[in-house]
């Protein structure tokens, strides 16, 4: 069965993606995005990250299903710089807004070993549209290219509304019994606003032993009172420079969330 690095609490960061070619803010070369990734994945290897997830971030607006063939093009020589540069570290793969079948034929070509899915299970409302889970396409897709890949499903995912009326705990069950997610992402309502205690208790009680993660917000100030509450984190704006989203990975940024997690490490 698929599974994560077994350390705990788990620190994954996130490599933020230059616009691709193809997206609207795209220079139309795809070598300062590749020469980016390459270095955003140096920096984070080098400061102790358990995992990196590349993630095309810069292409804004998204599509809200399958993206075109450029996209996944780029994103194929983009995973592959970053597992060069990551050495031995795990590398997993986000396709925004929710394009599983390409994350996972990313695995397959590539080796990457995990994928994010913002809407795995049921159905949500967002800037890009209807979103709607295919864990039944996703997981059969999977038994046939990458069998090896684990799924971090979101659970209400940011940016977008859900349009079913269960809980999160009824949602984070249907996640893991009956979309077979192996990980749950329990994130705030947007990029880089942290979950909140209460909810990260109702999903790890409802996730009944799969592992749960803070997927957004997790700051050096916060990660004391967060991260008990989780089996480990994904991290991205904390890491980069002043904060921002999309600037460059900051060494120092780095080493001080690498500090907090040792400290909890060293407690359990």
């Amino acid at each position: 069965m698929p599974a994560l690095p077994p350390v705990r609490p788990l620190f994954l960061a996130v490599v933020h993606l230059l616009p691709t070619p193809g997206s609207p803010r795209s220079t139309g070369s795809l070598a300062r995005v590749l020469e980016r990734a390459a270095e955003d994945a140096r920096t984070l290897a080098r400061g102790g990250v358990d995992g990196l997830i590349v993630e095309n971030y810069g292409d804004a607006p998204f599509f809200p299903g399958p993206v075109p063939p450029e996209t996944v093009a780029a994103l194929a020589l983009c995973t592959s710089a970053v597992i060069a540069a990551a050495g031995s570290i795990p590398v997993g793969v986000n396709v925004l807004r929710n394009d599983a079948r390409s994350a996972l034929g990313l695995c397959a070509a590539t080796g990457a070993q995990f994928l994010r899915v913002n809407v795995h299970s049921g159905v949500a409302a967002s800037d890009q549209g209807i979103l709607e889970g295919r864990a039944h396409e996703t997981l059969r897709e999977r038994a046939r290219l990458a069998p090896q890949a684990a799924i971090l499903a979101d659970v209400h995912v940011k940016h977008a509304t859900l349009l079913g009326r269960e809980t999160l705990a009824e949602a984070v069950r249907d996640l893991v019994l009956r979309a077979l997610a192996d990980a749950v992402i329990v994130s705030g309502p947007a990029t880089g606003v942290p979950p909140t205690a209460a909810d990260l208790r109702e999903a790890r009680e409802a996730a009944g032993g799969t592992p749960v993660l803070v997927g957004s917000g997790l700051t050096v100030e916060n990660v004391a009172a967060l991260l008990p509450l989780a089996d480990g984190a994904i991290v991205g704006t904390a890491l980069e420079r002043d904060g921002r989203t999309a600037e460059p990975v900051d060494p120092a940024r780095v080493a001080r969330m690498r500090q907090a997690f040792d400290a909890l490490r060293a407690r359990a």
